[in-house]
């Protein structure tokens, strides 16, 4: 899930057809209210934070480009963190992982890369640390991906 491309929200496409492909685990809750919940934060976290501050963006913004990727997590951040404190349970939505936990921790990635401070998104943090516990979030992690630059790697 570390992504470069422009077009990051082709994962949500992705992500969609193996839900419908090989539907276990499922990444979806079963329950419409949830499952809406589900796609809203997912959509949020790909088409509203992680576009801002993606490599093809950031070259185009030049030198202040630390500052602009600061600025659109934490305000994109803000509104996921009042989101997830009416959809969360363990994870995202409830206590299973769904799809915005896949989108989530790759843009918590991007946030220490950016040298965000976590401390102002308790929830956010508390559902990153639970996913990271699972093995499927440890191996899939940005930080240990062949393609990671040297700086960020695990």
């Amino acid at each position: 899930m570390w992504s470069c491309h422009p077009l990051y929200s082709l994962q949500l496409a992705i992500i969609e057809y193996l839900e419908e492909t090989r539907p276990l685990p499922p990444l979806l809750p079963k329950d419409p209210i949830k499952r809406a919940q589900c796609r809203m934060l997912s959509d949020h976290i790909t088409s509203g934070i992680q576009p801002l501050q993606n490599l093809f963006v950031l070259q185009k913004v030049g030198d202040g480009k630390l500052e602009w990727a600061q600025y659109f997590i934490m305000k994109g951040f803000q509104a996921l963190e009042m989101l997830l404190q009416e959809t969360s349970g363990k994870y995202c939505v409830g206590d299973e992982v769904t799809m915005a936990d896949l989108c989530l921790v790759p843009q918590v990635a991007n946030a220490d890369r950016y040298k965000v401070s976590m401390t102002p998104y308790p929830t956010i943090s508390r559902i990153n640390e639970a996913l990271l516990q699972l093995e499927a979030f440890q191996v899939s992690h940005p930080s240990v991906q062949p393609d990671t630059p040297q700086d960020f790697q695990a």
